[in-house]
């Protein structure tokens, strides 16, 4: 078998071009996985963070109803310790009868009593 010297024939040239565009296409690929995973990433990470914003608006818009609920809702009335009216009318009456009391205060009372 005679070897050549010099330049390469046609079968280790298209060899040659096959290797190198074999790997091209490998770094290629890789490098568009990369990219894909990079993107997929970031992608996760914004739709956590929204996520998370959202369920903070949430959680402060029901905050504020809460908050808005309490100060609509009116204190809590006192019981109002039964009055004996016949009771206290008959001591506004004494007090009329010692003259303690004018008309109009009787009147007064009476009507603030009865109303």
């Amino acid at each position: 078998m005679i070897r050549r010297f010099g330049r390469p024939g046609l079968l280790g040239l298209a060899a040659r071009t096959a290797v190198v565009a074999g790997t091209a296409t490998a770094v290629s690929g890789a490098m568009r996985g990369s990219q894909q995973n990079k993107a997929e990433q970031q992608q996760q990470a914004a739709a956590y963070e929204a996520q998370q914003q959202q369920a903070a608006m949430e959680a402060a818009a029901q905050q504020a109803v809460y908050q808005s609920q309490a100060q609509a809702a009116p204190a809590p009335v006192a019981a109002v310790p039964a009055v004996d009216i016949v009771g206290e009318l008959q001591k506004l009456a004494a007090l009329k009868d010692a003259g303690v009391l004018t008309d109009a205060e009787f009147a007064t009372a009476k009507a603030r009593l009865l109303g």
